[in-house]
């Protein structure tokens, strides 16, 4: 007997729920929930049942009441802060001298 390729119910539901844990450092495009709606987006988070995070930084949750007084989750991304770039060193310009020759 053969079965067939996929997911059965048991394991479809296990992979249900919060993926990334309050001040992981996560990067664009990483999905932060999946289908829950327990969980609402917030800043700097893009979608609707599975939340992504819209750019790199730090996941951080808060908690508020919604328009029927039920409290929800709402989920953040903190911009991470980026190393300051090391200016360059000025580079000295050289003169170039030019030889002219005289015409006799």
């Amino acid at each position: 007997m053969s079965r067939r390729g996929g997911l059965s119910a048991v394991f479809y539901r296990e992979t249900r729920g919060v993926k990334v844990s309050g001040g992981q450092q996560v990067k664009s495009g990483t999905i932060l929930t999946r289908e829950g709606h327990k969980w609402q987006k917030g800043l700097n988070v893009n979608g609707s049942s599975s939340l992504v995070a819209g750019i790199d930084g730090e996941v951080y949750f808060t908690r508020k009441k919604n328009s029927y007084n039920k409290i929800i989750t709402v989920v953040n991304v903190k911009p991470s802060e980026t190393a300051p770039v090391k200016a360059e060193k000025p580079v000295k310009a050289v003169k170039t001298v030019k030889t002219v020759k005289a015409a006799k």
